[in-house]
C-alpha cells in the first residue's frame, strides 16, 4: 500500500470508499462554514478522514462554555484569546500534517461568500444563523456547487443536501428565515452535546459521498433527529422541486447574495451579544486603537482581536473593523456605542 494511504486503511476496507474514493478525498477542496458546535465536529471527521484541503471560515472567538460542545477546543484556547478558526486549524494541523487546514477569520456575507467558495467541491454549514445559510445556498445555487444544511438547537436536529438542479433548496423547503423571536435559541433551549455530534456525523457521511463520486447514496430526504424524546423522521421532500415557485433554483433570483435580504449587524445566539460588522480598508491597528482607548481602563489585543469594556459592556473588535459587543441584544443600541468608541 501506498505509505501515504497507510494512515487511511480502515476507512479505504469500506467497500463505499476503498482507494479510488480515498484518493478523491485526498484531492477535494472543502469550505466549512462556521467552526462552532457543529463545525468542529465537522471539520475533526474530515481532516481525520483526509479531505485534502479544509478552509475553515468563522468570526468568533472561544469562550468557556464554547467547551461543553465544541469539541476541537480547550480552556488553553479560551485563555490565549484565540479565533475559532485559528484554534481548530492548529489542533487539526496536529491530528493530520498532511492535509492542508486554512483558518479564515472572518464574518461570512454577500461581499465575500464568492470568494470564499468559488474553488470549494463543497460547502458545509457549520453555522448558527438562518441568514448566513441562505447565503450559501444562494452562492451555491448560483454556481452549480453541492452543500449540506445542519442545524441543532436543544435535543433536536436536521440536516438536508441540496444538489442544485437535482434536489430541493433550502428556499423550496423553508421558504423564509424566522422571524425575530419566532425561534428557540441556544440561550432560551439550550443545547445537548449528543444532538451535535449526530447531526454533524449525517453531514460529514454525505460529504464523504458527495466527495468520492457515489451520488447515488446520497440523502435526498430532510432528516429529523431528537435524542431526548427518542424521534428519528425522514421527511420527502424530492416532490418541491419544480413544484414550489422558489425564487432562488427555480427564478435564480439571489435576494440574500444581492443584498435584498439580511444586515449585517446580527444578535448572537445564546451570548447576550451583537455583532456589528462595518468592514474597512486593510486591518485596523490595535495599536493605535489601544492607545486611544486606555482612559477606559485595561485594554488588550494580540494580532486577532483587541477588548475593552466601556459603559458596562465588553468590546471584542477584530481587524476586518468587526465588533461583538457584549452586554446587549438590542441591534441598535450595538450600533450607537459602536460608533461611540470605535468611531468607524
Amino acid at each position: 500500500m501506498d505509505p501515504a494511504l497507510e494512515r487511511y486503511s480502515r476507512q479505504m476496507r469500506f467497500f463505499g470508499i476503498g482507494e479510488a474514493g480515498q484518493r478523491k478525498l485526498l484531492d477535494s477542496h472543502v469550505t466549512l462554514c462556521g467552526c462552532g458546535a457543529l463545525g468542529t465536529v465537522l471539520a475533526n471527521a474530515l481532516v481525520r478522514a483526509g479531505v485534502g484541503h479544509l478552509r475553515l471560515v468563522d468570526r468568533d472567538f472561544i469562550e468557556t462554555h464554547n467547551l461543553q460542545r465544541q469539541v476541537l477546543f480547550d480552556e488553553h484556547d479560551v485563555a490565549e484569546n484565540l479565533p475559532k478558526a485559528e484554534a481548530a486549524a492548529r489542533k487539526l494541523g496536529a491530528i493530520n500534517s498532511s492535509v492542508h487546514v486554512e483558518p479564515v477569520v472572518t464574518d461570512i456575507d454577500r461581499t465575500n461568500i464568492l470568494d470564499l467558495v468559488q474553488d470549494a467541491d463543497l460547502i458545509l454549514d457549520g453555522t448558527d444563523n438562518f441568514e448566513i445559510r441562505y447565503l450559501i445556498n444562494d452562492v451555491a445555487v448560483k454556481l452549480g456547487k453541492p452543500w449540506v444544511y445542519g442545524g441543532s438547537i436543544g435535543s433536536h436536529g436536521q440536516t438536508m443536501t441540496i444538489l442544485p438542479g437535482e434536489t430541493p433548496c433550502l428556499r423550496c423547503v423553508f421558504e423564509a428565515a424566522p422571524a425575530p423571536g419566532e425561534a428557540a435559541t441556544c440561550e432560551t433551549a439550550g443545547v445537548l452535546g449528543p444532538i451535535v455530534n449526530i447531526v454533524a456525523s449525517f453531514q460529514a457521511t454525505e460529504a464523504f459521498k458527495i466527495l468520492t463520486g457515489r451520488r447515488d447514496q446520497i440523502n435526498r430526504e430532510l432528516i429529523y433527529i431528537d435524542v431526548w424524546e427518542n424521534v428519528y423522521r425522514r421527511i420527502k421532500i424530492a416532490k418541491l422541486k419544480g413544484a414550489v415557485d422558489c425564487p432562488c433554483c427555480g427564478h435564480r433570483r439571489f435576494e440574500w447574495l444581492d443584498g435584498e435580504h439580511g444586515t449585517q449587524t446580527t444578535s448572537l445566539c445564546g451570548r447576550n451579544a451583537v455583532q456589528v460588522a462595518h468592514r474597512v480598508a486593510g486591518r485596523l491597528n490595535f495599536e493605535d486603537m489601544a492607545r486611544h482607548l486606555e482612559t477606559l481602563g485595561a485594554v488588550t489585543y494580540n494580532r486577532f482581536m483587541l477588548r475593552f469594556t466601556a459603559d458596562a459592556h465588553e468590546f471584542t473588535v477584530f481587524p476586518d473593523g468587526r465588533a461583538i459587543i457584549k452586554g446587549t441584544s438590542d441591534i441598535d443600541k450595538a450600533r450607537t456605542l459602536y460608533a461611540k468608541y470605535i468611531g468607524h
